[in-house]
């Protein structure tokens, strides 16, 4: 059995001949290679990742997402360009975050700005020099008018001018072009079909844009590292009703708590994944996309409403979703007054007053490990990824407790624990209480997962 708590290290951390760490790093890549093929994500950073110098390396790994078949819509933001233009032109209005009138000479420098990097963003990904990460990359940039705006009006008696929001987008065209393996750049500005420019916040453009494509993943590329646990780690995943709960309470810092809030818009409109991930950290997109935890933070739209700890009122319920897998001899019988003893341990899933699925986590902290147990949905609510959430709070909730694997004793469900990353181990990997108590009569297979 290999060591499941082994770290994989990073690329600037591992030695510059590490072979076993490379084809261990390229096969636990290849099932995100597989499953991100041919899906749109869209990208977004604001002026600030190019005033900091970052974003060569960041066309580096955008090259290579290209290279591997995911589709991309880049968004950038040029805030802190269009402030330093009028600075020099002498005007004292700053752009800061938030909505703010533009005025003629505003829009003047926010094309000025917009102009500028978008040619440094081409310049980025025409580079091809031998022996650096764009060799042979050949990738075509495609910006256009695929952005239709309007403008935001008279608000409270202020008139935000030239300040705009989007009335529509070009998905056809911009599909088209992505097709035809183009990387498509968007710019904060939007037009009108009178031909008016106006200044769009780089946030909700690219919110627009990931909703518009049913992007698969909306990327924000920030100064914020993302939402902070109580402990000072990142929350690396959040449900989106989570996310709200964090704005309504206004603990979190205004760069994230920008973010979380249009993350939290993109996956309720049906965006699959937003992301906050900081540009700070060198390759941080190749992190946040093909490691299990990322190093940001993630809001998805679990339906948590769902979801809920069992009750004592529930047990009921619980055995009429294990007692027919007893019966079967899927699952080892407990009856009822296991259940009523353990019943904290249980999560159920709940629609409507109906409890149509379960789990229960079973804790061994000393050796911070955690058993689940019980993974049932009942047939007639099967196939739409309800036993996934269940397994995703599992995780969620054993790994808040310390634990660093999660392990399961099966008989006939290997190959579903196999595909979402178990791998088979043995008895003696099992916690030292659960050894002296296994059913060797069963002759379960254990399976375990690194959290």
């Amino acid at each position: 059995m290999p060591d499941l708590d082994q770290d994989t290290v990073s690329a600037l951390e591992a030695p510059e001949f590490a072979p076993a760490q490379f084809v261990r790093w390229f096969r636990e890549v290849a099932p995100y290679v597989h499953a991100f093929r041919g899906k749109t994500f869209v990208v977004a950073f604001g002026g600030e990742l190019i005033q900091a110098g970052a974003l060569n390396p960041l066309v580096q790994d955008l090259s290579l997402l290209s290279a591997l078949g995911i589709r991309l819509v880049l968004v950038h933001g040029s805030r802190p360009q269009v402030n330093e233009q009028l600075r020099l032109k002498g005007f004292t209005h700053q752009f800061d975050r938030g909505l703010s009138p533009t005025d003629a000479a505003s829009l003047e420098c926010a094309k000025e700005a917009a102009g500028e990097i978008r040619l440094d963003i081409e310049a980025a990904f025409s580079q091809g020099l031998p022996n650096t990460p764009m060799s042979h990359s050949q990738i075509r940039v495609i910006s256009g008018n695929f952005v239709t705006a309007r403008p935001t009006g008279v608000i409270d008696g202020v008139d935000y001018r030239h300040t705009g929001h989007v009335r529509k987008i070009d998905v056809d065209a911009m599909r088209f072009a992505m097709e035809k393996g183009s990387v498509i750049l968007l710019s904060p500005l939007g037009f009108s079909p009178t031909g008016d420019a106006f200044n769009l916040a780089m946030e909700d453009l690219a919110t627009s844009v990931a909703v518009a494509l049913r992007a698969e993943k909306l990327i924000f590329l920030s100064t914020a590292e993302g939402v902070r646990n109580e402990d000072g780690t990142i929350d690396t995943e959040l449900a989106r009703v989570d996310a709200d709960a964090l704005l309504a309470q206004g603990g979190l810092d205004e760069d994230t708590a920008l973010f979380v809030k249009y993350s939290s818009q993109a996956v309720k409109r049906g965006v699959a994944r937003a992301h906050v991930v900081p540009f700070s950290l060198d390759g941080s997109v190749l992190l946040e996309i093909f490691t299990h935890d990322g190093v940001g933070t993630m809001v998805v739209e679990d339906t948590l409403d769902d979801l809920r700890p069992a009750t004592v009122d529930d047990v009921g319920a619980i055995l009429s979703l294990v007692e027919p897998l007893e019966a079967d001899g899927t699952l080892v019988p407990r009856g009822r007054s296991v259940i009523e003893r353990d019943v904290e341990n249980f999560t159920v899933l709940e629609h409507d007053g109906v409890i149509y699925g379960c789990a229960a986590l079973h804790p061994y902290l000393e050796e911070h490990m955690a058993e689940m147990a019980c993974l049932i949905v009942h047939p007639e609510w099967q196939g739409s990824g309800e036993g996934e959430l269940l397994l995703r709070h599992m995780e969620s909730r054993a790994r808040a407790l310390g634990a660093k694997r999660l392990f399961v004793l099966t008989t006939r469900t290997s190959h579903w624990f196999m595909k979402r990353g178990f791998v088979q181990g043995g008895v003696t990997d099992l916690p030292h209480d659960k050894q002296a108590h296994y059913n060797r009569s069963r002759n379960s297979l254990v399976f375990i997962k690194r959290l």
